[in-house]
């Protein structure tokens, strides 16, 4: 009996365990989540939008510990890949690539000298998007979120969750309410 419910766990277990990120031939992180667009920012939205889902843009380079801190530790965690499955459509940029991105002011540069042009200076830069943007404007400029680099776990759940929950819309930063998740005992790294 003992042996049949270990078997009949081991089977259930893989389903629970996420998946490993695998290196690109460009030297970033790959998921099973990300997704290959054409990077036209204005589609992409209207794609996610569509699926229900929320966009974000995720700029890495070869070679950034940070990015293989997020890939390995942070976004491999089950409920926050889950919660990525569940509620966003992400799009990688690559710092130093040539694909051509073009922005939502309509503008279409390659991935380096888009991320010139936005100002990201750092990996990984983490960028949430409204469902509709309804101004010619840069990317940055009508994020409703960005993370600067690497977090810990709890604070990328909370990020998540304020970005997917618009959570922004009532008044309350992201600061404010991670600290108040903090208090509740939830979004500790």
């Amino acid at each position: 009996m003992l042996k049949r419910l270990l078997l009949a766990l081991a089977l259930l277990l893989p389903a629970a365990v996420s998946a490993e990120p695998w290196m690109g031939d460009d030297g970033l992180h790959k998921t099973t989540w990300m997704r290959d667009t054409f990077k036209d920012l204005n589609e992409d939205l209207a794609e996610a939008t569509d699926l229900g889902l929320r966009l974000m843009v995720m700029v890495e380079q070869r070679g950034c510990i940070y990015c293989t801190k997020m890939h390995e530790e942070v976004f491999t965690d089950f409920e926050i890949e889950n919660y990525i499955i569940d509620n966003f459509f992400v799009v990688q940029l690559n710092m130093f690539g040539d694909v051509d991105v073009t922005d939502f002011d309509g503008e279409t540069l390659s991935e380096r000298e888009m991320i010139m042009k936005w100002g990201v200076m750092f990996t990984p830069t983490i960028l949430f998007f409204p469902e509709e943007v309804t101004e010619s404007k840069p990317a940055p400029q009508v994020a409703v979120g960005l993370i600067p680099g690497a977090l810990g776990k709890g604070m990328t759940l909370n990020m998540l969750t304020w970005v997917n929950e618009k959570i922004y819309e009532n008044g309350e930063n992201f600061q404010k309410y991670h600290a108040r998740m903090l208090e509740e005992g939830r979004g500790g790294n």
